[in-house]
């Protein structure tokens, strides 16, 4: 009898669709057992009730930083041990009341009374908690670099890191996580902060094509069934992958891929799947970016990306002028903006020399595809 080529109405060429979502992580993790073993050695003393030793953790996006830290972090959870780990995504809470607001739920179930509280009232809930439950914090501050922009990475290391001379006997740790490589830390963290962190840094390097392509691999074999994607293929979205420097545009294709091919009855994976897959899984940083901007950002961005359509070259003084027209806002506010937008890698902001040295503003990704994510 002749192999079906076609795939019934009722049938899926997913195991485990799971497998494919950036969230997920992989009882194998490859590649990155040093990594994991040195941050396991700094987060030793806090099991046993002592404070943990704190470290930067360094590398670009889809290297494995935040599924490494969430490994270790669920290990500690399944442990009988005195410490919390809790880690938090700055793209979302990137200021130290939510921040303070998600260790405060973590320690106690429940979010803080937002009636009147300021975040020293929280802080102050936090280390009582921490005393009576007679527990150790471990913070990790994920995507930290997001706090750098709202001026408030200081100012919530202080605040952790200098916990126990306001409140004695709590013990918190942070790990810092940062994916902007242009980011140096050292100048970053003033001197107040940099005596009490003395951070470990642990760098996470990017995957070879090698290590690239067998991830690729174990995800296929964990979430399709058996000769959905032949060897072939699975090499092709391995160098599309390469050419991204970011992983998880490889996890999503391999998503978009297969429903692709679900969608035109195929039984199998090629090529025209996996071409229109790219389209949509290159741009994935765009979309996780424009997704953790507030309101202002994201309508600053629509302007640019608006204006850059007619071709003509933006300065920041121009977007200013026309921002101000709808929006009530500041220069400074506005340029904070723009030099996170700059920060996030949607825009590159230049210098023009000349008279009050004019700043150029051009958009890293195609005006069209901005306004369609936004």
């Amino acid at each position: 009898m002749p192999k079906k080529s076609m795939l019934m109405w009722d049938e899926t060429l997913f195991r485990d669709p799971d497998v494919f979502e950036i969230d997920y992580i992989p009882d194998q993790f490859n590649y990155r057992e040093n990594q994991m073993r040195e941050l396991s050695f700094l987060l030793r003393p806090g099991i046993k009730g002592g404070r943990p030793l704190n470290s930067i953790i360094r590398g670009t996006p889809g290297t494995g930083k935040t599924t490494s830290v969430k490994k270790i972090f669920s290990d500690i959870d399944e442990m009988d041990s005195k410490m919390i780990p809790i880690q938090i995504n700055c793209q979302i809470d990137n200021t130290r009341f939510s921040i303070l607001s998600e260790i405060y739920r973590r320690l106690t179930g429940h979010n803080p009374s937002a009636a009147g509280n300021s975040f020293k009232r929280v802080f102050e809930s936090i280390a009582q908690a921490m005393r009576d439950q007679d527990r150790v914090v471990i913070v990790a501050l994920d995507d930290a670099n997001y706090l750098l922009y709202e001026n408030e990475l200081n100012k919530v290391l202080y605040l952790l890191l200098r916990s126990h001379e306001s409140f004695p006997g709590t013990r918190m740790g942070v790990i810092v996580i940062v994916s902007d490589m242009d980011v140096d830390m050292t100048k970053e963290i003033d001197s107040r902060v940099r005596s009490v962190f003395a951070p470990t840094e642990i760098y996470f390097a990017p995957y070879t094509e090698p290590e690239v392509y067998h991830i690729l691999r174990e995800r296929v074999l964990q979430g399709l069934y058996p000769g959905v994607l032949p060897d072939e293929m699975l090499k092709l979205i391995a160098g599309h992958t390469m050419a991204s420097g970011d992983l998880r545009v490889g996890i999503d294709m391999l998503k978009r891929a297969t429903l692709n091919a679900e969608m035109a009855a195929d039984r199998e994976i090629g090529r025209e799947h996996i071409r229109a897959a790219y389209k949509v899984s290159k741009y994935i940083h765009l979309q996780y970016s424009l997704k953790s901007l507030s309101k202002d950002e994201k309508d600053i961005m629509r302007l640019l990306a608006e204006a850059s359509k007619e071709d003509t070259q933006l300065t920041t003084g121009e977007v200013f002028e026309t921002i101000q027209r709808t929006h009530k806002i500041g220069y400074t506010t506005f340029y904070e903006i723009i030099k996170k937008l700059d920060g996030l890698r949607l825009l590159n902001l230049q210098y023009k020399e000349g008279r009050g040295r004019t700043r150029l503003i051009n958009l890293r990704y195609d005006p069209d595809k901005i306004l369609l994510y936004l």
